[in-house]
């Protein structure tokens, strides 16, 4: 890690792991926003557009399903 030597902050980060599964936990647990365009163009000419946006987010029992409870 780059940054000033010996300052505590830099350290203690350095020093600390995080598993990938506690990092999507985090993540999810606040909800993820995606984002992206792509456009297929053959001479200056948009033939295909697609815009994606979704929200990526854990489900909570405190928050009810839109399409009621299962049969």
């Amino acid at each position: 890690m780059t940054g000033r030597v010996g300052h505590p902050v830099d350290s203690a980060l350095a020093q600390r792991r995080i598993a990938l599964v506690d990092l999507l936990d985090r993540l999810l647990a606040g909800g993820v926003v995606l984002s992206g365009e792509l456009t297929l163009a053959i001479a200056d000419v948009d033939l295909v557009r697609v815009d994606l946006r979704a929200l990526i987010s854990s489900v909570n029992n405190r928050v009810p399903a839109p399409w009621g409870p299962p049969a």
